[in-house]
């Protein structure tokens, strides 16, 4: 689920991952208009007539007026119809809703959006909670799969080992030269489904693949080889990182997105001294479950400390998440992280990681090997540690099993449990069977979609532990305050202000996150909160520091209204 470039006057957009937040500065001075101020349609050269109507970011399709289709050779190449964009919107979404395969409302969307960017995102953005699972898991899993077959328009940019010694000048080709946000990925681990080489959608690094099926297919679109490892591997990632600070500068963010485990953790490590850079999957996971958990005290009590937390997988996402709740905790408590780690349990392939495998465990799991006998399985890890929060990021479906959850319910009153793993079909278990399995007592939370739940006449409304909900924030946080390096504060922050926009409406349906028909004003409180602390800690490089924060970022937000152009 990689993405595009977002430059200063676009949305920051994930093609798939979506975020609907704006850039901060207007290079071509596009977005700064209102609604009722026209603007000139063209931003490096004049668009007109029939090039107009095919240009994405300017087309209005029938919204155009009288005065605009004399005004730029329209005349007769329209329908004499005119349409308000909410009217475009109404007839789109009701075609929309006649498609019953996911699939095809994906590709609808993805044509909508070649033809008219701007009814594409307002699109999105009014029916946020029901396009979310077409654009986003669970839907996007399939069409990365099936990229190949449906591929018709580049969206991005693509960037092989056929690149090699010439990468700056491919960003070149780039149209826009303002560029804030890059969101990249190699395509070796898309959410549960593995190696899915170059079709996962750009901006993206293609190495090769190992997947026999698509090193077959005659319809894949990437390069027909096994994957580059080694010193060829990190060369070509190492002209990317250079050539995006030369070409971009110093504040751009490269939010890593969908790298395997053992070029995650390195990577990551290796440009946080001397990149603007945000892993996704380690740090964004992390915060959005982070900010379920501090909300979740709300129903069941207590402090981050006073709980104990088994977790189902110990790869990026894993243990992301258990760093971030050891850090929180240490803040709260004033006790080291090294110990606040021990309240943390981590269950792999080979079970819970104790100490007297630490040996033969890889680098990132190690701060998790505490003292305790051997355990092979979940149910006896469960049965053993007796944790008040589960949280599955194995990306293994079914995992937790009836009799796990039952053992959960034995000793919590209110059992949390996380089904983190991606798409539904790798969930740990369904929103159905938590609350079930635990006699409606369990506080669920999944990251994908699940419909309400109805269990001995009580509706459950399971929440979704998305990554939408931080890193759009997150990302404008940073780029409104000029902030030039991540640090680990700035992800507590953004957990701390999601958990606190949790409602006592939303706790009442059991809700452990807000809904998603309010992403902007999250989005923009989440940015805030982002920014204020980057200025506190002085990371911040945009002064003065603006006097409203959340006002300034909704300022910084892009609009998807059409423009008036004269």
């Amino acid at each position: 689920m990689a993405s595009t470039m977002a430059n200063g006057g676009d949305p920051m957009v994930k093609v798939n991952d979506v975020l609907v937040s704006g850039g901060v500065e207007d290079v071509y001075g596009e977005d700064s208009a209102s609604a009722d101020q026209p603007i000139t349609p063209w931003t490096i050269s004049v668009a007109s007539g029939y090039s107009l109507m095919r240009d994405p970011r300017h087309n209005k399709g029938l919204a155009f007026t009288e005065k605009e289709r004399d005004a730029h050779y329209l005349r007769g190449l329209l329908p004499p119809a005119i349409l308000s964009q909410e009217l475009q919107e109404k007839k789109l979404m009701n075609n929309l809703r006649q498609y019953k395969v996911p699939l095809q409302r994906y590709m609808a969307m993805m044509d909508l959006q070649e033809r008219n960017e701007r009814l594409f995102y307002k699109l999105l953005i009014d029916n946020v909670e029901e396009l979310l699972p077409v654009v986003y898991t669970p839907t996007v899993g399939e069409a990365c799969q099936k990229y190949g077959s449906i591929f018709k328009r580049p969206q991005g940019l693509y960037i092989s080992l056929k690149e090699k010694g010439k990468v700056r000048e491919v960003l070149k080709n780039w149209p826009e030269r303002s560029i804030q946000v890059i969101v990249v990925t190699d395509g070796e681990r898309i959410l549960g489904l593995g190696d899915l080489g170059c079709q996962c959608l750009p901006v993206t690094i293609d190495v090769g693949t190992n997947n026999e099926k698509l090193l077959n297919d005659e319809f894949y679109i990437g390069l027909r080889q096994k994957r580059a490892t080694g010193q060829e591997y990190a060369e070509l990632l190492e002209e990317f990182m250079t050539a995006v600070k030369e070409n971009y500068g110093e504040k751009v963010l490269v939010q890593f997105e969908d790298f395997a485990n053992h070029n995650a953790f390195d990577l990551l490590s290796k440009y946080s001294p001397t990149h603007l850079v945000f892993n996704d999957d380690i740090q964004g996971t992390a915060s959005v479950v982070l900010g379920g958990l501090i909300a979740s005290l709300k129903l069941l009590g207590g402090n981050l400390a006073d709980h104990t937390f088994l977790f189902l997988g110990a790869g990026e996402a894993g243990t992301g998440i258990a760093e971030l709740i050891a850090l929180e905790m240490s803040k709260q408590t004033k006790a080291p992280v090294e110990e606040t780690r021990k309240k943390i349990w981590l269950v792999d392939s080979k079970g819970l990681i104790v100490s007297s495998r630490k040996d033969s465990l890889q680098h990132f799991k190690k701060p998790w090997a505490h003292e305790h006998e051997p355990v092979t399985g979940l149910l006896d890890a469960v049965k053993s540690i007796k944790p008040t929060v589960l949280i599955g990021t194995s990306g293994v479906g079914r995992s937790f099993t009836k009799e796990v959850v039952e053992a959960m319910a034995s000793f919590n009153e209110k059992p949390l449990i996380f089904a983190l793993s991606n798409p539904t079909s790798q969930s740990e278990c369904t929103a159905e069977e938590a609350y079930t399995w635990s006699e409606g007592r369990a506080i669920f939370a999944s990251g994908s979609p699940f419909d309400p739940v109805e269990y001995n006449g009580k509706v459950f409304v399971p929440g979704q532990g998305n990554n939408a909900y931080i890193f759009p924030g997150f990302g404008l946080g940073l780029i409104m305050s000029g902030t030039i390096r991540v640090h680990d504060d700035l992800l507590l922050a953004a957990s701390e202000a999601l958990a606190a926009q949790v409602t006592e409406e939303n706790y009442e349906k059991g809700l452990i996150y807000p809904p998603f028909s309010n992403i902007r004003k999250i989005s923009a409180n989440i940015a805030a909160k982002v920014a204020a602390k980057a200025y506190e800690l002085g990371l911040a490089s945009r002064l003065p520091r603006p006097k409203d924060l959340v006002q300034y970022a909704e300022s910084c937000m892009y609009s998807p209204v059409y423009r008036t152009y004269r």
